[in-house]
């Protein structure tokens, strides 16, 4: 602004006074633009700085690839302590930032194989996602839990897509005990922003100090871990101030998590998209609640969401 000042000092009065009157105005417009660029869709959604992918529709979030192309890293068991290795699947791009991120229990007497289909298929709709071994297949639902958070913190800490990972944005999955092992690091840790049970098994069924998001997903044909005694009193006995969804999936068995399933796949990823990524776009796959249908028998949960 030098130069203009003193260019205007040699003015004749008239025309350094007309100026002067301008000056207030312009510098306020000067304020309102760049106030306006920042508000602007290039400034990426300055009110949520998490937001990743392109605006979600139902055909996006049901398709079996997201929009990122998607890597893998193998973890060997002997490279870890706490768990038992696994696979990172994570975006390939470096361009949006650090990722929010999931790690993933398989169930009793299984491996991360059960499970490795959530890997990339999560993975491509923008988060790094962990698929994890345990340290025994009989492990119960509290050492899955423990391992669940183990497996998050070598992710953000030693592993080699470290830098990838926002470690303020966390959740964990699991099938059958590592469901139940969800639930127990949920508890152990409530600074995770989001959780889903898959046809979880836990003999504890009362959780009322989760204050960890949670997405309870149950079969209505599930003999190993039946709704009424499992999935339904673990929902019924979260807080009902908590954020949380109760889906029963219809025509489902214990063993539906461990196959491609675009049911659980589109309300997990909202659920882990609207909780981790506190990405409202996806609001609307979860509130209203959907309806049954098909593929769902029953779905219920607190609408509108307030984390």
């Amino acid at each position: 602004m030098a130069p203009p000042i003193a260019e205007t000092a040699q003015r004749p009065r008239h025309r350094r006074r007309r100026f002067g009157a301008l000056a207030t105005p312009l510098v306020g417009m000067v304020a309102l633009v760049g106030f306006a660029a920042l508000l602007s869709p290039g400034a990426s959604a300055a009110g949520n700085p998490h937001e990743r992918g392109p605006a979600p529709t139902p055909a996006s979030i049901e398709a079996a690839s997201g929009p990122y192309a998607v890597s893998r890293a193998s973890v060997p068991a002997y490279s870890v302590t706490g768990f038992g290795g696994g696979t990172i699947y994570y975006p390939t791009t470096t361009a949006e930032g650090r990722f929010g991120a999931v790690a993933i229990s398989p169930g009793y007497t299984a491996r991360q194989s059960s499970i490795a289909w959530l890997g990339p298929r999560l993975a491509s709709q923008g988060f790094v996602v962990f698929t994890i071994d345990t340290n025994s297949t009989y492990d119960q639902p509290a050492g899955r839990g423990r391992q669940l958070l183990a497996a998050l913190d070598y992710l953000t800490q030693r592993s080699s897509v470290r830098d990838r990972v926002d470690a303020t944005r966390l959740g964990v999955m699991g099938h059958s005990m590592g469901g139940g092992g969800t639930l127990e690091a949920a508890k152990s840790r409530p600074s995770l922003q989001a959780a889903i049970p898959l046809t979880g098994w836990n003999l504890d069924k009362t959780w009322p100090e989760l204050r960890t998001p949670t997405l309870v997903i149950g079969a209505d044909g599930d003999t190993v871990a039946p709704v009424s005694s499992h999935s339904e009193p673990f929902y019924q006995n979260m807080p009902s101030s908590l954020d949380r969804a109760y889906l029963e999936l219809n025509g489902a068995t214990h063993i539906t998590p461990n196959f491609s399933n675009t049911t659980i796949a589109k309300y997990s990823i909202a659920w882990l998209k609207r909780f981790i990524d506190d990405d409202t776009r996806y609001e609307q796959f979860l509130c209203p609640p959907p309806r049954p249908n098909s593929a769902i028998r029953e779905y219920r949960g607190n609408c509108p969401h307030t984390s």
